[in-house]
């Protein structure tokens, strides 16, 4: 059976490295209004490792997503050429892609990568437990002392191994208040679904709506239902798991505006007003466009007057002489 101990020893060790980081700095290991900052700066700064690691691959995402943007106009063509012979059509649609190195699938790769990571996470702060008696405290790189310290760990006194779903006997074990917990968890998968959309819509507003019907299928998906579907599945994330969302959706939404700036969508002779084939730069986070600049008239050029002492022009000089009828 494959193992996934190689990416629990990976998270492991990021986050301890950032823990380990900060209590150097000076960051209290003790709680503050509630709250085990070096723990919670250590899961921001997981997120931040990652997505430094990434970004190369989210960049050639973008490429690849303006590559396929381009090639929409000549899709459309080979949908009309081949309309019902979908084996022909399928073939022509991947040779074009081939010659043109537009990849579908590289959409897609940035986000699946992170998969292992989020379940990485999901187990290593699933098995934090104060309790003396909990076995295996010492794997995955761990010394008994920091997973203690990390059982101990709290959000506004919430504890990050809590969760919206825990259980009395759970709550018991964390020493924590189920009404808090809820609370603090309550928001959180609130925020988690609210950035969600916004990643989504962000992207979509600035490359606009795919006109095939099943990629427009996959938009709304990842629009609604995604965000929807965290508002049961957000029930059994620990606190330190939806932490780490939370600022895996901030870090992109800010990660994306940069991008879209920098690559803007291609302006193409089927764009309409609207769908985000207009310059990035004329939108706002969340794709709200600015307002045009009005239009200036163009100025009056100015005739300069006579110079002081200068005789005055005889505008009948130079003319030619009329013609005696």
């Amino acid at each position: 059976m494959f193992s996934l101990d190689w990416i629990y020893y990976a998270i492991s060790w990021i986050l301890l490295a950032w823990h380990s980081a900060w209590d150097a700095i000076g960051v209290p290991e003790t709680a503050v209004l509630g709250t085990n900052w070096s723990w919670i700066l250590a899961i921001i700064f997981l997120v931040v490792t990652v997505r430094v690691i990434l970004f190369p691959i989210f960049v050639k995402q973008i490429k690849s997503q303006r590559a396929m943007q381009a090639l929409q106009p000549q899709v459309k063509a080979l949908q009309e050429k081949h309309k019902g012979d979908r084996e022909t059509l399928q073939k022509e649609m991947m040779e074009l892609y081939r010659k043109e190195k537009a990849n579908p699938l590289m959409g897609c790769l940035p986000m699946f990568l992170q998969i292992p990571v989020f379940l990485g996470l999901f187990h290593v702060l699933r098995r934090l437990n104060p309790d003396p008696a909990k076995a295996n405290k010492d794997i995955y790189g761990w010394t008994v002392e920091q997973f203690n310290s990390a059982s101990d760990a709290t959000l506004f006194t919430a504890p990050i191994a809590s969760k919206f779903g825990s259980t009395a006997a759970e709550l018991a074990q964390l020493g924590a208040n189920g009404t808090t917990v809820k609370v603090m968890a309550g928001i959180l998968v609130l925020v988690m679904m609210g950035t969600t959309y916004l990643t989504s819509r962000q992207m979509i507003l600035k490359t606009g709506w795919a006109e095939d019907p099943q990629q427009r299928m996959i938009q709304r998906l990842m629009l609604y239902g995604i965000p929807l579907s965290l508002l049961i599945s957000g029930a059994i994330f620990p606190i330190g798991v939806i932490i780490y969302w939370v600022t895996n959706n901030l870090f992109t939404l800010g990660q994306q505006q940069w991008v879209l700036r920098k690559f803007p969508p291609p302006v193409t002779a089927t764009s309409k007003p609207g769908t985000g084939a207009q310059p990035a730069k004329t939108s706002g986070l969340f794709g709200r466009s600015k307002p045009a600049p009005a239009p200036t008239k163009p100025a009056t050029p100015k005739v300069a007057g006579p110079k002081p002492g200068a005789k005055p022009a005889n505008p009948k000089k130079g003319r030619p002489a009329k013609r005696q009828g």
